[in-house]
């Protein structure tokens, strides 16, 4: 490793432009050392992307973070945590990660801590920095440790701002840097009678890389595994020994390094020979024993079979990890915002924008990185006859790749015509169900090549966002489907009698359909105004139904003329002629103006508030009967309220005050004592203030309905 000089003098503009990377190789090195972590990496962030890029790395092959290599500032993972909240993020082990940040948890479920810290100064964040410690680390970081962290992220966040400062540019090329090797026997027995030894034991001995090549092997190992030493050399034991071409083996090897545990696994070599493989790590690489196996029968029957296909691991941890993030989607512009911040994120791309399909033409479901929105935006409404590379994606179920926008108008002349400033594009053709959904476009600002291998991950990343999509646009119908029903059966709008002024606020459970029981109504009748508020239970479809029934009801009850009581008792004997099984609350009122009354009946509602001209507040605890299709013969009595100019009623469900661990009493208290200092104000602000601090409704584990009625003057 190079050092670096922090003495005076100018530097080269060659060395300058590469002046950060032994910068941050000597400051990750020096805090793995400090704290003795075993791997760690520095991220730089790319504030025109809001992209966390690593650049160097160290204790670690660097395929064991490839789906993390560029990273979105928004992904829930600990370096973007860490940089974004600008904190320091402690995960303590394998449980924790897999509680805290599943997505990781799925790729690496091996026993390791992890800290992550940013690289920040008062004005700028940088970037961040993670290490990790074998799984035996305790499961707290210690005040030590944590003090060496901020202070080598704080010192390394001085040196990137200095260079700013100086205009010296960061060079960007991720390097790994290679852990000083600790002193060998050699010095003191002597390379020579060292091999002469290995090579008189009974088994085999490995020795691997951090990468996993094989460094050394004696020749014990050489003949258990079936090769000559000279082919083994250099090569990864899961390429060069075609029975051990199984990823679980692999695997192994990655939990040994990562948890920096002993580790063994056993193997068939064919036709019936079984050998045990024991890994022992340490920071700079591992050693393996490699014997033959005892117990063959116990052994082969939890064994894997030989000749498994072959698997990459970066292709299976990138495919896993967005997966991950993928299944978190709910609606359309969820999917569209996950795909910016994952996906293109980690392959690199610049922009990208995912193609709908609906009546035979193109839709823009939503796009990410455009300069110029417009150039998309031309797509929406395009015939899919139309010869377009999206078009032909959508159409064929076939991805296209385009290394140069040369290649793109040679295949597609009228491309031209509308240029997105871009020089290299992947279409993804996204295909759920057996059936095309859309096409998921990735714009590159550079020439870029596409291997096969980076082809194979697009096109499986294309059936993962597919099948993200498609969730997606059920959840968004199902929304919409929700949500007019529910706006069909509550009243589009309130026409209160002179001398009273109304609002009403609506909002469905967050668990469930979006919909639900809760209902309210104010019915003109004359000579008097009816106002009713209920609640049916559950927030579903039936209980939606039976809730336009009982609105339905009382409106007919009181439109010929019934008195409060009479209406409460025929929308009770309506509810149980229906047969249903659910019940009912509410509370129904008649008011009267113009003598400043108002009278009210109960059947099991929650009590309402009244709000007295000089700010007083008093919860009405009216006199009532049983729920709405429980009783037939049962009594509703009334209860007369005076209602003077300035007075203010609130009338609400449960879902305003009742929540799990909230005290109902503290909750009524907290809504009179926010009524009565901010009563005063127009009505439809006071609405949105009471739901907005209500601590039951912010959760919303059940619907809520608010119906607010101030009496004024009558001219």
């Amino acid at each position: 490793m190079v050092a670096v000089s922090d003495g005076p003098g100018p530097a080269p503009a060659a060395d300058r432009a590469s002046a950060a990377l032994p910068v941050l190789s000597v400051a990750l090195v020096s805090m793995m050392q400090e704290v003795r972590a075993h791997s760690g990496a520095v991220y730089l962030l790319r504030p025109e992307e809001r992209v966390l890029e690593m650049t160097v790395h160290a204790g670690m092959p660097r395929a064991f973070a490839a789906p993390w290599e560029r990273v979105g500032l928004s992904a829930p993972i600990p370096v973007a945590d860490a940089a974004r909240e600008r904190r320091l993020v402690w995960v303590g082990g394998e449980e924790a990660m897999a509680r805290r940040y599943p997505r990781i948890a799925v790729v690496l479920p091996y026993p390791f801590a992890l800290a992550a810290l940013p690289v920040a100064t008062e004005r700028q964040v940088y970037g961040a920095v993670f290490v990790t410690w074998p799984g035996a680390h305790p499961p707290e970081l210690s005040d030590g440790e944590r003090d060496q962290l901020w202070a080598a992220c704080d010192r390394l966040a001085l040196r990137l701002e200095r260079a700013a400062q100086e205009d010296r540019p960061l060079a960007l090329d991720t390097a790994e840097v290679v852990a000083t090797p600790v002193a060998g026997v050699a010095d003191t027995l002597g390379s020579v009678e060292a091999a002469r030894m290995v090579s008189r034991l009974p088994y085999g001995l490995v020795s691997m890389d951090l990468h996993g090549r094989i460094a050394f092997v004696n020749a014990a190992a050489a003949e258990l595994l079936g090769r000559p030493a000279g082919e083994l050399l250099g090569t990864l034991p899961w390429v060069s020994v075609p029975w051990l071409n199984d990823p679980m083996y692999e695997d192994r090897y990655r939990g040994a390094l990562l948890s920096q545990q002993v580790t063994s696994f056993v193997a068939l070599r064919p036709p019936s020979e079984w050998l045990s493989f024991r890994m022992y790590p340490s920071t700079t690489g591992l050693s393996m024993r490699i014997t033959r196996a005892r117990a063959v029968a116990e052994i082969a029957r939890g064994a894997p079979q030989a000749g498994a296909s072959p698997s990459r691991l970066v292709t299976i941890s990138q495919v896993l990890g967005l997966a991950a993030a993928l299944t978190e989607a709910a609606g359309v512009q969820d999917v569209v915002q996950l795909v910016w911040d994952e996906v293109a994120a980690a392959v690199g791309s610049q922009a990208m924008v995912i193609l709908g399909t609906q009546g035979g033409r193109l839709h823009v479901l939503g796009h990410r990185g455009y300069p110029d929105p417009h150039t998309v935006e031309r797509f929406h409404g395009l015939p899919l006859s139309e010869r377009t590379p999206g078009t032909h994606a959508l159409n064929s179920g076939v991805p296209a790749f385009f290394d140069s926008q040369e290649e793109l108008e040679r295949l597609y002349p009228g491309r031209h015509a509308t240029p997105d400033g871009f020089a290299a594009w992947a279409y993804l053709p996204l295909i759920a169900s057996g059936r095309p959904v859309g096409t998921c476009v990735l714009a590159y600002a550079e020439p870029h090549m596409f291997p096969a291998d980076e082809r194979a991950v697009l096109t499986s990343l294309g059936g993962l966002i597919a099948q993200a999509l498609e969730r997606a646009q059920l959840y968004d119908a199902k929304h919409r489907l929700a949500h007019g029903l529910q706006q069909a059966l509550l009243p589009n709008s309130l026409a209160p009698p002179p001398g009273i002024e109304a609002a009403a606020r609506y909002l469905p459970a967050t668990h469930g359909m979006d919909i639900g029981g809760d209902f309210y109504d104010l019915v003109p009748s004359l000579p008097l105004t009816a106002a009713v508020i209920g609640d049916v239970q559950g927030h579903n479809v039936t209980a939606a139904g039976l809730m336009g029934q009982i609105r339905t009801g009382v409106r007919a009850y009181t439109t010929v003329g019934q008195a409060p009581h009479e209406v409460m008792s025929s929308t009770n004997r309506l509810l149980i002629d229906l047969g249903t099984e659910l019940f009912a609350s509410c509370l129904y009122l008649r008011l009267d103006p113009a003598r400043g009354q108002a009278v009210m009946a109960r059947a099991g509602h929650p009590p309402p508030l009244l709000r007295r001209p000089d700010g007083r507040v008093r919860v009405l605890d009216l006199a009532g009967g049983p729920l709405l299709g429980i009783d037939t013969a049962a009594v509703y009595p009334t209860t007369e309220v005076s209602l003077t100019p300035g007075s203010v009623l609130v009338l609400y469900t449960d879902g305003l005050v009742e929540a799990p661990g909230i005290d109902i009493e503290d909750s009524l208290v907290g809504l009179g004592g926010l009524l009565s200092e901010i009563g005063d104000q127009p009505l439809d602000q006071l609405a949105d203030e009471l739901v907005q601090h209500s601590a039951a409704a912010r959760d919303r584990m059940d619907d809520v309905a608010v119906l607010l009625l101030r009496a004024c003057d009558r001219t």
